[in-house]
């Protein structure tokens, strides 16, 4: 079984994991996932949202983060990723893999009863929102979430899901359960969504008197700037926004606020701070005002 250390490097944003064994008689740089398509090992550390490089040169693995947050908050889980794909596997860039090692780690979000748990798999190219387990059939992973008497809303995204807690316990009580059922369950690879589950707003979020859908040019354009400029920021928090529809008249936006961004202290601050003014910036002269319609 190769070993592996941790050495700290004279740059902060760059981590070394040393193993006891050759990894490679040549060196490789990685700078997102599309490059590491011989390499299973590196394409599950850049699902990863704080890896932003991955180097392999000898005996050693570097990797490069984003300044989001320390080394110290993730170097030991990642150390234990490493250590059991090389154990499992003899090369890192062993293209078949037995089995993909799973990590989940929490992160906080602008909502204090909002937490995020990232891991370094995909779940769902769907944004899925439940708010109870009755809907959450065709959901298993949601599912069984509910069954957790503090787990009042889920949602599902990209590589992460955000749970909303009651109110009645802290984050600090109940983070490792969640955080270790979720490694559990997705190291197991029971179905997280089933195939025919369709993502829909859920019941009541949606004012259906006020909400009428609109596909005009000016509402494309919304969607462009919402998908490039928005989403990304807003996904960061754990949460996601939908565009509804465009007032010609008014010139008024409706949007849709899922995941952590729904009951948000501040969503109304990120809300016209945030989005309104990006809108206004980047398409002057059509923009009246953004509403969230739940």
């Amino acid at each position: 079984m190769s070993k592996i250390t941790i050495e700290h490097t004279s740059n902060p944003a760059i981590i070394k994991f040393v193993a006891s064994k050759m990894l490679t008689e040549s060196s490789y740089e990685y700078n997102s996932i599309d490059d590491a398509k011989n390499s299973t090992l590196v394409q599950q550390l850049f699902h990863l949202p704080f890896v932003k490089k991955v180097f392999i040169s000898a005996n050693f693995i570097a990797l490069e983060k984003f300044d989001i947050l320390e080394w110290s908050e993730v170097e030991k889980e990642l150390l234990e990723i490493l250590e059991a794909y090389l154990e499992q596997n003899n090369s890192v860039f062993a293209e078949d893999s037995k089995e993909q090692i799973i990590e989940v780690y929490a992160e906080s979000t602008p909502n204090p009863n909002v937490q995020k748990f990232v891991t370094n798999k995909l779940l769902s190219n769907q944004n899925i929102e439940l708010s109870k387990i009755e809907d959450a059939h065709e959901v298993p992973l949601a599912y069984e979430l509910f069954e957790f008497p503090f787990v009042k809303e889920v949602f599902i995204s990209d590589n992460y899901v955000s749970i909303q807690k009651t109110n009645d316990l802290e984050w600090f009580e109940i983070n490792n359960t969640l955080r270790d059922f979720l490694k559990e369950y997705l190291q197991s690879d029971r179905r997280i969504v089933s195939e025919s589950y369709r993502s829909v707003p859920q019941a009541g979020s949606v004012n259906k008197e006020v909400f009428k859908t609109t596909d005009d040019e000016i509402s494309k354009q919304i969607i462009a700037v919402l998908e490039e400029y928005i989403k990304p920021a807003v996904a960061g928090d754990g949460g996601n926004i939908q565009f509804l529809s465009y007032e010609v008249e008014t010139k008024e936006v409706n949007v849709l606020l899922q995941g952590a961004c729904n009951g948000c202290p501040s969503s109304t601050i990120t809300l016209k701070n945030g989005i309104e003014a990006t809108l206004k910036q980047l398409l002057p002269g059509k923009i009246g005002a953004v509403n969230a319609l739940n």
